[in-house]
């Protein structure tokens, strides 16, 4: 299966903060797949809030030949399916509801992909030409040098379309006979997109929706401009705006949202901070405010990679519900991603219905699951 120039290749364990920034990004924009959820600063933002519940199990790969020279990078990080302290610092892997994944024991050590979390998609960072090496240097690792280390490799947020999906597959079963193991791959979610019509404006594109879903948008945009100009606006200092957003989030999420006053709230609220501090500087995250003459009734933030606008989090003001600010919010924001010239918005995981309403697909994401198998060649759930 390996090819001359891949037996050179070989996977070894190097610390995520020991990567320059510069050569992780090269490797991401040499990777088609990835998303910015895949970018140095995302990564870092994670590691620094999230750091502590999680050990750093970032591989490299490189030529045996050149080992200053990166091939590709694959985040990964090491930990149990359910840590203890999850439940109250609210850091369990959401799982979509009705969707049966195979059962991995709670106590089981895990490797995931790092960021997982929180992180919508994750991919293997490398060249096309690289993928298949690279993938089967880390199923190399895996089933040697790292293998008293994990019980379960737990690896999820693969989009059906990522090459990365299929080589990893394709690597980690060819090991999996001497190895002993069993390799499940399965739909773990949905993320819903949008896609528009190359050369389409905000009209043609409500032109694309059901007559229902399209009187409605339009009624609640007209209602709302009715009361006062209405302005979808990013933050100038999405620092100084972290309190305003955290507001608006509680406003609309609660107890359920991400900022309750425990651990796993201060964890969230330091994990934005970083996403404000450093991605928005180089325009990967971007805060923004749903204005209604001046007032803030929504905040919404996103990921841009120039040519997706990724729909991450938001919160609506309910003293605002007779504005609708959830649907200006998103018609806002979709008029902004045709102007700029993005194909596509994506809500990003889960089938919530209101994605549907403008006209979102749905499109897989994947588990690929890594079990022992026993001597009595059972599999070790």
């Amino acid at each position: 299966m390996t090819t001359d120039t891949g037996a050179r290749l070989v996977a070894v364990r190097r610390a995520f903060d020991s990567i320059p920034s510069e050569t992780w990004d090269s490797l991401v924009a040499r990777t088609p797949a990835a998303t910015p959820f895949s970018r140095h600063c995302v990564q870092s933002a994670w590691w620094d809030a999230y750091g502590s519940t999680a050990h750093d199990q970032t591989l490299v790969v490189v030529d045996s030949a050149r080992a200053d020279e990166i091939v590709g990078i694959v985040p990964l990080m090491h930990r149990h399916e359910l840590e203890p302290s999850d439940v109250a610092a609210r850091t369990t892997i959401r799982q979509r509801p009705g969707c049966e994944l195979r059962p991995v024991p709670a106590s089981a050590t895990a490797v995931f992909f790092g960021a997982s979390y929180h992180a919508d998609y994750a991919t293997v960072l490398a060249a096309p030409t690289d993928l298949s090496s690279v993938s089967e240097a880390v199923a190399a690792f895996l089933a040697t040098q790292d293998a008293t280390h994990w019980d379960v490799v737990d690896l999820r947020r693969l989009r059906a379309g990522d090459l990365a999906t299929d080589a990893l597959a394709k690597a980690l079963e060819w090991e999996a006979p001497s190895a002993g193991w069993v390799v499940t791959r399965e739909q773990e979610d949905v993320c819903p997109v949008v896609t528009f019509a190359a050369g389409a404006d905000f009209e043609a594109y409500l032109g694309t929706l059901g007559g229902k879903e399209r009187h409605e948008i339009r009624r609640k945009v007209r209602r709302a401009e009715a009361v006062g100009r209405i302005v979808l606006e990013p933050s100038a200092n999405p620092i100084d705006d972290l309190d305003a957003f955290v507001e608006l989030h509680q406003k609309r999420w609660g107890a359920e949202g991400l900022f309750p006053p425990t651990a796993g709230g201060a964890a969230s609220r330091r994990f934005f901070e970083g996403l404000f501090r450093d991605c928005a500087a180089v325009g990967v995250v971007e805060l923004n405010f749903l204005t209604v003459e001046g007032r803030r009734i929504a905040a919404g933030v996103t990921f841009d990679d120039g040519k997706v606008i990724y729909y991450y989090n938001a919160g609506v003001d309910p003293d605002a519900r007779e504005l609708s600010p959830g649907v200006v919010m998103v018609a806002r924001y979709i008029e902004r991603s045709i102007r700029l010239g993005r194909g596509r918005l994506d809500f990003l995981r889960g089938d919530e219905p209101y994605k549907y309403e403008w006209g979102a697909v749905d499109e897989p994401i994947e588990r690929l699951l890594v079990q022992r198998v026993t001597v009595s060649g059972e599999v070790n759930r």
